[in-house]
């Protein structure tokens, strides 16, 4: 059998903060990293320095990038993946936590599938799972929303709407919003849902700073807490 002749596409998780990278990510990164010269990223100049800091040693002018961004024309994408196609492998590198989930690499990602180039997850922090982790509600069963509306009544409307579903189904319901909107969001949440419902607040995950805790809505409304421009996740779950 004729071996294949593509490069790979490596899916390169991040740090979730300015903390050391090897604390929080496996040798197995610095290896890939130290291999590749070719990435997909959302800004050149935090991959750089990302990648600066997980292999020192390693030529800065040997890199080369493309840009996936919300200004990226998807009809770029294809041709991000042409030195894959010449047997090159390449690297997609998210801002924060893991490529493709609550990232644009999933583009990028579906269409190495495609075109038949292997696929190559590695290991790293998501928040969204070490936040369901560390939650102690449903992770037999759970859906993630990503941002709720901007609009106030759109978003309390969308917060009864994750209640209902997460107690009619038995579901964790997840979501994250913009970090300076957070204590508005936390406010919505002590306001809008019922005082038994269990709220989870997940911040600053993995870094010095880090705080999670589940409580009630009742305790949430006596013990706030100060999430502003903290990366944070929520999840709800009514009983």
């Amino acid at each position: 059998m004729m071996k294949d002749s593509k490069g790979k596409l490596y899916l390169i998780p991040t740090r979730l903060g300015d903390n050391p990278p090897l604390e929080v990510l496996p040798l197995s990164i610095k290896k890939v990293i130290e291999r590749l010269n070719i990435y997909i990223v959302e800004n050149e100049k935090t991959a750089r320095r990302f990648i600066k800091r997980i292999s020192p040693n390693k030529s800065q002018a040997s890199l080369s990038f493309y840009l996936l961004n919300k200004y990226t024309d998807p009809a770029d994408l294809t041709s991000f993946l042409n030195d894959c196609d010449q047997g090159k492998s390449v690297g997609i590198i998210s801002e924060a936590g893991c490529p493709g989930i609550a990232d644009p690499g999933a583009d990028v990602v579906k269409l190495a599938h495609e075109k038949n180039i292997q696929v190559v997850p590695l290991v790293g922090p998501s928040s969204i799972v070490l936040a369901l982790m560390s939650s102690g509600m449903n992770g037999q069963n759970f859906a993630f929303n990503g941002y709720l509306p901007i609009d106030k009544s759109e978003r309390k409307a969308e917060l009864k709407r994750l209640e209902r579903l997460s107690f009619e189904k038995n579901q964790s319901q997840i979501f994250i919003e913009t970090p300076y909107r957070n204590n508005q969001i936390l406010e919505d949440i002590c306001k809008s849902l019922h005082p038994d419902t269990r709220i989870c607040v997940a911040t600053d995950i993995t870094l010095p700073t880090e705080f999670i805790k589940t409580k009630r809505v009742s305790d949430w409304k006596k013990n706030t807490v100060d999430l502003h421009k903290r990366p944070t996740i929520f999840i709800v779950q009514k009983d």
